[in-house]
């Protein structure tokens, strides 16, 4: 386990202490740790979310574009 001293201002404390007491936390380290569990989870990916799983799966069963050369592309879009 990695030890850190932090500084938070008092509004952050303020959350860590709701935090720890909504969901029954001995600590704000546990609270920390926790919030860094859900950040993970609803930022860095996304990509495991279920309805990503669905976007992806829609987006696998389309038929292919099928383009060539840049202008065909230009052509296909309007660009």
């Amino acid at each position: 386990m990695v030890q850190a001293i932090i500084n938070i201002d008092e509004h952050t404390n303020r959350i860590l202490n709701i935090v720890k007491a909504k969901y029954g936390l001995k600590d704000k380290s546990s609270a920390i740790e926790f919030m860094a569990m859900q950040y993970e989870e609803e930022i860095l990916e996304p990509e495991l979310r279920p309805e990503y799983i669905q976007k992806a799966k829609k987006i696998m069963e389309q038929k292919p574009l099928d383009v060539v050369t840049a202008e065909n592309l230009k052509d296909r879009f309007g660009l």
